[in-house]
């Protein structure tokens, strides 16, 4: 691929709920750009885009996949992100380096909750696009109404779609006020508006130029007075409003018939900035002073790695962003993060599964880098005498868990090795060993996350893993004061074992302390070398409470009195003793289990709050409160104890269509209820 410099590059992240028709916009662009000979689709598993294995298994996109289209002398960096929540990271991964966005809606479905939450965060100049439209159910007008609610008047249509006998065939450009036909050679010609179409085109038109007027006060004020607009007016206040994002085009067209794509491509090239209109700033971190990087091919060469691909077939590489400079093949970066000099190597572009060699990469561009040794996603690369560290890309916490272990013993080591390149690639999940309750965990952003990474470790790593309901960290504590012994004797000829203990036991103030312990021995009853073994004796105990298996918290061990055998005792002795004195004790002294309970926040729009409310109450939830969020959105507080959130996930998936999300983090302990103390005893004694 050709070099291209700062200012012919656009960098597009593709946004939009899971099969709205991203994969196969870019499936059509690039057949149009003639980088294939011949579409595929997502059913046949053979675009660009969806090339990994699980993707083409359940036909929608898993990861983020980069395609830099040449159109016209430019180079379009497409990041085509998956649409579901349960792969967020990759959408954030993709925002994070893009300079602008394009939002696909289906007109068939209309736009579907949780669309245009993924680039919320980063105001990014927009546009949408509209797909679908050879479909006869299809609405453009719909689409647009139901944005201009959401929006107001910054909503600009740029096109209006023609309809004959059923057929898409052609469209109106709102800005110049011409028709325009498909023809069998995949060009245009120019035809007359048809007058059904009059209506909608100045409805169009109207609020089209109701944006322009709202991006500066003089055009405002000419709007006002009934002046009109030349279109060379109307494109240059829209370059201005897309850029600051006061105007956001809406387009049309059909994916499958590969129509409209290149009024699209023309108005990503038009429209969006290229990275050097675009601020881009970090720290130096010799001096702590701000770095203006602003994507200026003059400055000292830095970049940003947001994102990681560690394949066992395709091989490690670090997909970068060049801040600064212009990077070349054996450049020597320093990241500060790691403390280590990176040698480069060759330099390359990736489309979609397939990686090219060039000479360079301006600033600005998307490239990758093979092998580096220790940097990660979000690190920033730069040189020795201009060490810059670029803010690390916001990605979603994962709090989703299951259990899991390997379907075949020996294949632990394996699986470890596996996950570690999935967690270098996804930086949404996360491994925990749970070594009080005996398990190990694995966190993803929801259960179907989880379900894929299983799938993956399957397909791709020859391993297995069974995915189970985690353990929940229940406690084990006391309500009462009891006073209980124990004398361990054994003799089996020879030397015997001899210890006995007097201890008392009892709660603790200090609840978040397992165990206490003091002693108030008198006259040598139990020698004071023996202290350590008791108190050792005390530590293995409330590791497994005598109640259900679970660890003992907030009890007061003391040792008051006992005795000993000048030729018997022994360390083991008097710990065995003790071990057995503290479960005898402990199930006379009132015993319960304590739950965990978390602080709950759950984000979901005003009309489902009454749902989501009701269903947090059946899972034994405390609601404290509710706080109004932006865009409409209430925020749910509640207390929420951990075993019922278990597939919370799903439920809140399924009552808000996709847009409510959930974080939450551990609140305190509270005694379990009867019905479900009852229920984790049962299954310890199993």
């Amino acid at each position: 691929m050709n070099v291209f410099t700062t200012d012919k590059i656009r960098n597009v992240a593709l946004l939009g709920h899971g099969g709205c028709g991203k994969t196969s916009l870019v499936e059509a662009i690039a057949y149009l750009a003639g980088m294939k000979n011949r579409m595929g689709t997502v059913e046949a598993g053979n675009t660009i885009s969806d090339f990994d294995k699980e993707e083409t298994k359940r036909h929608f996109s898993i990861k983020t996949s980069l395609v830099p289209v040449v159109w016209e002398g430019y180079k379009v960096n497409i990041l085509d992100t998956p649409g579901f929540f349960d792969f967020v990271g990759e959408a954030e991964e993709a925002v994070s380096v893009a300079d602008a966005a394009i939002i696909v809606i289906s007109g068939k479905a209309g736009i579907e909750e949780g669309t245009i939450r993924a680039c919320e965060k980063r105001k990014l100049p927009r546009m949408f696009f509209v797909t679908d439209m050879d479909i006869d159910k299809a609405s453009f007008r719909k689409v647009v109404q139901e944005l201009q609610e959401m929006y107001g008047k910054k909503i600009a249509p740029f096109h209006l779609p023609i309809r004959e006998n059923e057929q898409f065939v052609g469209y109106v450009n709102v800005i110049q006020q011409k028709a325009k036909r498909w023809n069998n050679h995949g060009t245009v010609d120019k035809f007359d508006v048809p007058d059904y179409s009059y209506e909608n085109l100045n409805i169009c038109r109207d609020a089209l130029l109701e944006a322009v007027a709202e991006t500066s006060e003089e055009y405002l004020e000419r709007y006002f007075e009934g002046d009109t607009f030349s279109d060379d007016e109307i494109r240059q206040a829209l370059r201005v409003g897309v850029c600051d994002g006061s105007v956001v085009p809406v387009l049309m067209g059909s994916n499958t018939l590969a129509r409209g794509m290149y009024t699209l491509m023309a108005d990503i090239i038009k429209y969006f900035p290229s990275p050097d209109k675009c601020k881009c700033a970090g720290i130096n971190t010799t001096n702590n002073e701000v770095f203006e990087a602003d994507y200026n091919f003059a400055k000292a060469k830095s970049a940003y790695i947001f994102k990681t691909i560690a394949d066992p077939y395709i091989g490690k590489y670090s997909l970068i962003k060049v801040n600064s400079g212009v990077l070349k093949s054996d450049d020597v970066l320093y990241n500060y993060h790691r403390d280590a000099d990176e040698k480069l190597g060759k330099l390359y572009v990736i489309c979609g599964n397939k990686v090219e060699e060039v000479n360079e990469l301006h600033a600005g561009d998307i490239g990758a880098l093979a092998k580096l040794s220790v940097s990660q996603t979000t690190d920033s690369l730069s040189t020795r005498k201009n060490p810059v560290t670029y803010l690390r890309a916001s990605i979603s916490k994962p709090y989703v868990y299951r259990r899991y272990i390997a379907k075949k013993k020996g294949d632990e080591d394996k699986i470890s090795q596996a996950l570690s390149k999935l967690l270098m690639e996804d930086l949404t999940l996360k491994q925990e060993n749970d070594s009080e309750n005996g398990q190990t965990l694995l966190y993803g952003i929801t259960g179907q996350h989880l379900e894929v990474v299983q799938s993956v470790l399957q397909e791709k790593y020859k391993v297995e893993i069974e995915l189970m309901r985690p353990r929940i960290a229940f406690k084990e504590t006391i309500r009462k004061k009891v006073d209980t012994e124990y004398k361990y004797k054994k003799q089996s000829g020879g030397h015997g074992q001899y210890g006995h203990v007097k201890i008392t036991i009892e709660p603790s103030e200090d609840m978040e302390t397992p165990y206490i312990f003091e002693q108030t021995v008198v006259g040598g009853a139990v020698p004071k070398n023996y202290f350590p073994a008791v108190e050792k004796g005390v530590a293995e105990s409330v590791k497994c409470g005598p109640l259900a298996k679970y660890p003992v918290t907030g009890v007061k061990v003391v040792l008051y009195d006992g005795s000993y055998h000048s030729v018997d005792s022994s360390e083991l002795a008097f710990k065995v003793a003790t071990e057995q004195a503290f479960k005898k004790g402990f199930m006379d002294a009132k015993p319960v289990l304590l739950e965990p309970y978390a602080t709950l926040k759950v984000v979901v729009p005003d009309s489902y709050t009454g749902d989501v409310m009701g269903d947090l109450n059946k899972r034994r939830a405390r609601v404290n409160g509710m706080n109004p969020v932006d865009n409409g959105y209430q925020e749910i507080v509640a207390d929420i104890p951990y075993l019922e959130l278990y597939e919370y996930d799903t439920r809140l998936n399924s009552m808000t269509r996709g847009s409510g999300t959930f974080s939450y983090e551990f609140a305190r302990y509270e005694q379990a209820p009867d019905e479900v103390a009852k229920k984790e005893i049962e299954a310890a004694k199993e």
